[in-house]
């Protein structure tokens, strides 16, 4: 495996964007040797503040770091300005996960679908990219000065119809699956969550499969589907499928439609949320989980809130009560149970709700 190369994080002054960005870069291959942060990351010039920028230069020259990764999203403008400035590569949030996704993909269809992701990535950036790019080359736009934007652009349009040709035959394929498992009328149960939730452990606790597991994000990027009994008696099939994150522009979503979709059918979703973490962070991510979700039209009363790790929640009724105070979470009207995908706690009772449920729609 190739050692990791460094990386200057220019993120948000809050332990969680902190955490996750760090995350991520690791997750990509980066280790993160400085960390700056400020209020407000995506500034007009710099996307963050002249002074702050050259301050980011100076450590450029003083660590030599191999890349500066911006966590937001940036116009093609403010990464050639920092580059050029800084003299050295600036690669963007959506870039990174891009990253992690191909680092990730396992399966055909998971590699289409990155590849789809990536170019729809590049065609909100071709004028700019290419206007820039002929003003002399900087670390990320190097090889673009010999095209004109029309040109690039219709490169991408005529790259991105093949792949979604490919996509569309392997959606066929998941679909004759799909059919295939209805006929045989057992329910069917999808897991979710924000990513590094647990899903995997989990699938694998109630399978006794023994997919990849790890702390990395974006471990899966490919639904599984097995099946397992309840009870001893009651079949059901279940799918593990791609972890949510903040910030997770649309046209990723839509590239990943055919692998979330799964969730679209499934009689009942299990939400996977790290309950170690605290109250606010939960909100975030049980948001940014519920937003993907909806944009799948799925109905939120076929959520069954799992609230993961609970081996590492010190007092279980106090964080309950914690629950309470919630902005993204009601746990009055929302079924809810703490689990441990790791020590087994509760997972007992987990297939008895399973078992009930389907038990009285049958």
């Amino acid at each position: 495996m190739d050692s990791p190369r460094s990386a200057i994080l220019i993120t948000y002054p809050n332990t969680e964007s902190i955490e996750e960005a760090t995350a991520l870069a690791d997750a990509a291959g980066y280790r993160v040797g400085k960390i700056v942060t400020q209020k407000n990351i995506t500034r007009s010039r710099f996307g963050i503040g002249f002074g702050k920028a050259l301050e980011v230069r100076e450590m450029v020259k003083i660590s030599t770091p191999d890349v500066i990764i911006f966590d937001e999203s940036l116009k093609p403008s403010q990464q050639y300005n920092i580059a050029s400035l800084c003299r050295i590569e600036v690669m963007d949030r959506e870039r990174l996960i891009l990253n992690i996704f191909e680092r990730r993909a396992q399966t055909n269809e998971s590699a289409i679908q990155v590849k789809l992701a990536e170019l729809r990535y590049e065609t909100v950036r071709i004028k700019d990219k290419v206007r820039l790019a002929k003003l002399g080359e900087q670390p990320g736009f190097f090889g673009l000065g010999k095209y004109d934007a029309d040109v690039y652009s219709l490169d991408l349009r005529k790259r991105i119809s093949y792949l979604k040709k490919k996509l569309e035959k392997e959606k066929r394929k998941r679909d004759m699956h799909r059919v295939h498992r209805a006929k045989s009328r057992l329910p069917t149960v999808s897991i979710a969550g924000y990513t590094s939730a647990g899903k995997t452990t989990l699938f694998n606790r109630l399978t006794g499969e023994t997919k990849r597991t790890g702390q990395g994000m974006f471990t899966t990027l490919s639904t599984y589907t097995r099946s397992f009994k309840v009870n001893r008696n009651m079949k059901l099939l279940i799918s593990d499928t791609i972890g949510f994150i903040n910030k997770l522009p649309p046209y990723m979503i839509d590239a990943f439609r055919s692998t979330l979709s799964e969730m679209t059918y499934s009689d009942l979703t299990l939400l996977v949320i790290d309950g170690s973490d605290p109250l606010n962070v939960i909100d975030k991510k049980i948001q940014s989980s519920t937003k993907v979700m909806i944009d799948l039209l799925i109905p939120l009363t076929r959520v069954l809130y799992l609230f993961n790790k609970s081996d590492l929640i010190d007092d279980h009724d106090s964080f309950v009560k914690t629950l309470t105070k919630s902005k993204a979470f009601d746990p009055l009207t929302c079924h809810f149970m703490l689990i441990s995908s790791k020590t087994g706690y509760n997972i007992e009772r987990l297939e008895n709700f399973l078992w009930i449920r389907f038990d009285l729609q049958s």
